[in-house]
């Protein structure tokens, strides 16, 4: 019975996704600039997002978090654009702005009413190489990212806990440096190093802008020629050849102890392979064994197994990212139970995933999370800022618009077998870091922990 309305309700949600199926169109500019406009007429709406091929994976030693200071100084004004008015002349006029860092990408959007395009744009536009920062600017803004790591990092025992995980995770690759930055190398970022950020990768031919909304390919063609089109790209860009991964031949392990933590926990992360332009079966199959594992809630695999049956534990989850251009990660957590000791809720932890691999996910949960993830990708293009979302970010770590449009059918045809091969692949101890959060107290007498049986075997 579960099956058939899984079934039922894959047919539904393919059947929806046809109908609204979006249309897209893309272009280049004579300067590099990459177009891609994705019509939606439901609204008198209109999005933009710039997206630049460069962040914090590609700043240079010792200048660390530069990406993302960046971003804050975006909006400090132009020659035609007072100090500080970017978001104060799109809200008067009823929109909204913001930006991101990625480590792979830097974006900023607006979202605003559909005749107010060209007002954005022009905007957004001036500031791709009309930025004006004072030394005053890049002092203030330097004060803010350091407060914001005090507050979002250097006070969260978690946040620390998972920075210094992908520190142990990634030895050579520049995703183990934090996108704010170290403190260190924050408190040093200058008005030199913002400006070469700048001047190397804020250009069109290292930018792709999507427009969605209620707008046409031939307006949006005009729009960009006008504004756009003037500015001379860049000699600067060139491919982005990274540092690799060694081998990790042997599991990392760290503890953190802090008097703050209220709940300790066990968190693991293992390297996994990205999505790939022309090849993201693998990582469909990945998306899927989160789901399974631990994304479903208190019906997911290590929900029944550590929480229910063996009431080990209270919260359990697993997570994969695979947007990226390198190798992403592979997640799960653990949250003992009052009095249950990290080690055995680990221990517990790695029975549940050994248990798994040998026997495979359920068929009718495997069909019901299929469905699940597959409606979750439709529901996220449903309005204008998640196309453009979706496209942007997938663009900005080199896949095509073909394959943003195969990934539901992508997702629709892994199987069991997939799933399980994939996590006989990824769920390796060897390629994995283990954490565990704790108070200071419980770091007394710990001995190494001793390795259990891989769920590999």
């Amino acid at each position: 019975m579960l099956i058939r309305l899984a079934l039922a309700l894959t047919a539904l949600f393919l059947s929806f996704r046809g109908a609204m199926a979006e249309t897209v169109t893309t272009f280049s500019l004579d300067n590099g600039l990459e177009v891609v406009v994705i019509e939606d007429h439901r609204a008198p709406v209109v999005v933009q997002m710039i997206w630049y091929r460069a962040g914090a994976a590609d700043e240079a030693p010792g200048t660390s978090g530069v990406a993302h200071f960046l971003e804050h100084l975006m909006f400090k004004g132009t020659d035609k654009i007072p100090p500080n008015a970017f978001s104060a002349l799109i809200e008067a006029q009823g929109g909204d702005d913001n930006a991101f860092t990625s480590w792979d990408y830097t974006s900023y959007f607006q979202r605003i009413a559909a005749d107010r395009l060209e007002l954005v744009m022009e905007m957004e536009a001036d500031r791709m190489r009309n930025l004006r920062m004072t030394e005053d600017d890049v002092t203030t803004e330097r004060q803010v990212i350091l407060e914001e790591r005090a507050q979002r990092t250097d006070s969260d025992p978690g946040s620390l806990l998972t920075e210094q995980m992908r520190a142990a995770q990634y030895l050579n690759h520049r995703y183990g440096v934090p996108i704010i930055g170290w403190r260190q190398e924050m408190e040093g970022l200058s008005h030199d190093d913002a400006l070469a950020w700048y001047s190397k990768y804020y250009a069109p031919n290292n930018a792709i802008l999507i427009i969605a909304g209620d707008v046409t390919p031939d307006q949006v063609r005009a729009l960009a020629e006008k504004h756009y089109g003037p500015i001379a790209p860049s000699e600067g860009i060139v491919p982005r050849h990274r540092p690799q991964e060694p081998p990790q031949l042997a599991e990392r392990r760290l503890t953190l102890a802090d008097e703050r933590v209220s709940n300790p926990y066990v968190f693991r992360t293992y390297l996994a392979p990205e999505r790939d332009p022309g090849a993201q079966e693998e990582a469909a199959a990945l998306t899927i064994l989160a789901a399974l594992l631990g994304g479903d809630g208190q019906t997911s695999h290590l929900a029944r197994a550590l929480q229910f049956d063996s009431q080990v534990a209270v919260y359990s989850a697993a997570f994969y990212d695979g947007s990226s251009i390198d190798d992403g990660t592979f997640g799960l957590i653990v949250v003992p139970a009052p009095g249950v000791p990290l080690a055995d809720a680990e221990a517990a932890m790695d029975a549940a995933v050994a248990d798994f691999v040998a026997k495979g996910p359920d068929p009718a949960a495997f069909e019901r999370i299929k469905t699940q993830i597959r409606a979750g990708e439709i529901y996220a293009r449903d309005d204008v800022h998640g196309l453009a979302r979706v496209y942007g970010e997938e663009l900005a770590i080199g896949l095509s618009i073909q394959d943003v449009q195969d990934w539901d059918d992508i997702l629709g045809a892994v199987t069991i077998a997939d799933v399980q091969a994939a996590a006989r692949k990824v769920l390796d101890r060897n390629h994995a870091v283990t954490g565990w959060l704790v108070l200071p107290e419980e770091t007394s007498g710990l001995a190494p922990a001793e390795t259990p049986e891989e769920a590999t075997e």
